[in-house]
């Protein structure tokens, strides 16, 4: 194999690589905002009147809220993977769910 057409491989497969990096990265974006959005179930939970709805939605809403935390490693981990290595934009767009407590409503923002 000559030297241009060893070098024209290399690049292809460094080109698809990066192209998979990306996607990865995507897609663990991805993961993260729909576990986020099945966290929203934290409106809900706040407006629930009835003991028994109110400790459904907040195991629910524990359950979505644990799913997003593992989301959101496995983001981090893609963006290391691809040489990012500051995650402060990652708090900023995805900010974690907060912990709610059983019988206690959130204070109000």
């Amino acid at each position: 194999m000559s030297r241009s057409r060893l070098y024209e491989s290399n690049r292809q497969i460094d080109t698809e690589i990066a192209q998979e990096k990306a996607a990865a990265l995507g897609r663990a974006g991805e993961r993260l905002e729909q576990a986020l959005a099945a966290a929203a179930v934290g409106r809900e939970l706040e407006a629930a009147t009835d003991h028994l709805e109110r400790t459904r939605l907040l195991a629910d809403y524990e359950r979505a809220r644990d799913r997003a935390g593992e989301a959101r490693v496995a983001l981090l981990i893609q963006r290391e993977a691809v040489g990012l290595r500051h995650h402060r934009i990652v708090d900023q767009l995805f900010p974690e769910p907060p912990r709610r407590v059983a019988g206690r409503r959130p204070a109000r923002t």
